[in-house]
């Protein structure tokens, strides 16, 4: 084990009484810990338990309110993360910080380029990539495109990029959250290696099999606290999830068995093809059952992504048929999928599940906002008002925001314009002279009234969004399914009811989604989804960069909606995510399914196999179903 091996060198990194204040959050109170030269530290945690704001402190990102950083025994201050990556610190964040049109050199030198006169030296900025790959076993093509690669060679991008910037320090912010078994174990191989050289890491996670894996020395944080220090040798997944969450967590899922009933969801013959326009989905068949949970076993990368997809609208098949309760769905909008009764839950939260500038409250109605209660349709006696209003207040900013532009274009703009023409007088001047600043006076003037207008709408809407806020009752009339003025306050008692079932930690329900830890937003998500009671629940990846107590509590709603009688299609890159979950188990490699069989008549080592692309015939001794 890992910790048996556990450096005492010198203390490189120490931190003393950190406390950190958000508006309405303690992120960090008094933490205190230090980081010994050649250590791979752990810290571990729930989502939102302060550990990437403390590591954001360190890094420069933040400024801590109270306490110290000690970097080599002398006390630090850092303005920017600049001043860090100088000092020896390098961060690798969650989401990575790389531009994808660029090469890796060009990623790797950025900010620190390495210069032939004014241009970039690329030979040289090639050469440094290179050596450092080869120096520390990171295989990585300096000339490759950075869109072009796999995550996990993104992420040893991002190494490398610390590691020519001279890191000593290297902080990984969840670093396997995106990442396939087969990339972590090279990730950890790599880490290693860097620990064995004199490379001190930090290592952000909330994986407690990866902790007692890779750490030396275990440090957990709860509530921007630390309530507890580890060792590996010491430490099991249960005391430690424990000491993560306060509490005794359920590390296996109790669940009875299945009842099926009625096929919800019948795949047929499907086939798509990927962004780069190779087949990635061949030939797909299955079906899903209400009361039953269907996994999708397989490498990342195997079709399952494009699979889920395609039956949630958001990719084209180019072959086959997919069938939501009867009704053909093929090639389908997302709304219409939505409409049928099928929840889904995006691999990709933040791209595909929620919008960060939005609200938690707008995020749980993003797919239903349109809907009885939360949209009303204006009746003949409240559609006159909203138009009057509208119009109102719309002629009213627009007429102020128009005379501030009068006035400022009489006073100054004209005179210049008058100038750039060489004219110093309009009424000397003739027709002909005339006829250039007055096409420029007409263009601008078009241009202006459409900003003027673009503006005084928004500000319009954002007026009626208030007062309807404030007075949305008369508002709410008519029977039909559609509307088109939102009322915020069923959309916000809709939200508190959400946020309270599911646990959203989060200060009130107008915080912007985006300000929420990893794991809240999940939750959100999931919420949204779940809460909607649908009858087939398509659940990509669930619980990716979640925390164990998380991950528990999806796990159990998961099951919940399985024995209230949805179809739940479960696809996940978790290996012990789809045994512990699914009643039956389906298994892609390279975009076709190779078997289908009963969870509970299959090892994790036949299933392994098959991920593999071992041949269920060699494996089961059946042909694939």
């Amino acid at each position: 084990m890992a910790g048996n091996n556990m450096r005492n060198g010198d203390v490189v990194l120490e931190i003393r009484g950190i406390t950190k204040h958000f508006p309405g959050v303690l992120a960090n109170d008094n933490v205190n810990l230090t980081l010994k030269k050649g250590e791979i530290l752990a810290l571990l945690g729930e989502n939102g338990a302060g550990k990437s704001t403390l590591m954001n402190i360190v890094y420069g990102l933040y400024r801590a309110d109270s306490g110290q950083v000690l970097l080599r025994n002398q006390e630090a201050h850092f303005a920017s993360p600049r001043e860090a990556i100088h000092s020896g610190i390098g961060m690798v964040h969650q989401h990575f910080q790389l531009i994808p049109v660029m090469s890796v050199a060009e990623n790797v030198v950025l900010g620190e380029e390495v210069t032939s006169g004014a241009f970039l030296d690329r030979k040289e900025a090639v050469r440094h990539v290179r050596e450092l790959s080869e120096q520390y076993k990171l295989r990585v093509d300096p000339d490759a495109i950075i869109e072009e690669l796999p995550v996990g060679t993104q992420q040893r991008v991002e190494i490398i990029k610390a590691l020519y910037r001279h890191a000593e320090i290297l902080i990984l912010d969840e670093p396997t959250a995106v990442l396939t078994p087969q990339e972590v174990d090279e990730l950890f191989k790599i880490m290693r290696d860097l620990a064995d050289r004199g490379v001190s890491i930090i290592f952000i996670t909330h994986k407690l099999k990866e902790v007692l894996t890779i750490a030396h020395r275990i440090v957990v944080m709860r509530d921007g606290q630390v309530v507890g220090e580890a060792t590996p040798a010491e430490s099991t997944p249960e005391s430690l999830a424990a000491m993560m969450v306060g509490r005794e967590v359920l590390l296996r899922v109790q669940r009875g068995p299945a009842h099926p009933q009625d096929t919800v969801l019948d795949v047929i013959g499907l086939s798509a093809l990927d962004d780069r326009h190779h087949h990635a989905v061949r030939d797909v068949s299955f079906s899903v059952r209400s009361g039953e949970v269907l996994g999708v076993a397989g490498v990342q990368g195997n079709g399952q992504t494009e699979l889920v997809e395609v039956l949630t609208g958001l990719r084209h098949a180019t072959a086959g048929r997919v069938i939501i309760h009867g009704e053909d769905l093929t090639n389908t909008s997302p709304r219409s999928v939505t409409s049928s009764g099928t929840g889904h839950v995006p691999e990709d939260r933040r791209r595909f599940g929620m919008v960060d500038n939005y609200t938690v409250a707008e995020n749980l109605v993003l797919n239903s906002y349109y809907d009885l209660p939360f949209s009303v349709p204006p009746t003949a006696r409240t559609l006159p008002v909203v138009m009057a209003g509208y119009i109102g207040i719309f002629l009213a900013f627009f007429a102020v925001l128009a005379s501030i532009w009068g006035a400022l274009w009489s006073s100054a703009l004209w005179s210049l314009t008058l100038g750039l023409f060489g004219i110093q007088d309009v009424e000397s001047a003739s027709r002909e002279a005339m006829n250039g600043p007055n096409m420029v006076e007409l263009i601008v003037m078009l241009v202006m009234v459409l900003v003027i207008g673009y503006l005084a709408h928004r500000f319009t809407m954002w007026v009626l969004r208030r007062l309807q806020k404030a007075a949305g009752k008369p508002l709410r009339f008519g029977k039909k399914d559609r509307g088109l003025v939102l009322d915020h306050r069923q959309i916000d008692q809709h939200a508190v009811g959400l946020v309270e079932q599911f646990d959203i930690r989060t200060p009130d329900v107008d915080t912007h989604a985006g300000s929420l830890s990893g794991g809240n937003q999940q939750k959100m998500v999931v919420a949204r989804e779940f809460g909607r009671k649908p009858r087939l629940l398509v659940a990509a990846q669930p619980t990716r960069g979640i925390d164990v107590g998380s991950i528990e509590f999806i796990h159990q709603q998961i099951i919940a909606q399985r024995d209230a009688g949805a179809a739940v299609l479960l696809v996940s890159a978790e290996l012990d995510e789809i045994v512990a979950l699914s009643d039956r188990i389906v298994v892609m490699y390279k975009g076709e399914i190779v078997a289908t069989v009963d969870a509970d008549k299959v090892t994790r080592e036949q299933l392994g196999l098959l991920m593999a692309g071992a041949s269920a015939e060699d494996v089961l001794g059946v042909r694939a179903a």
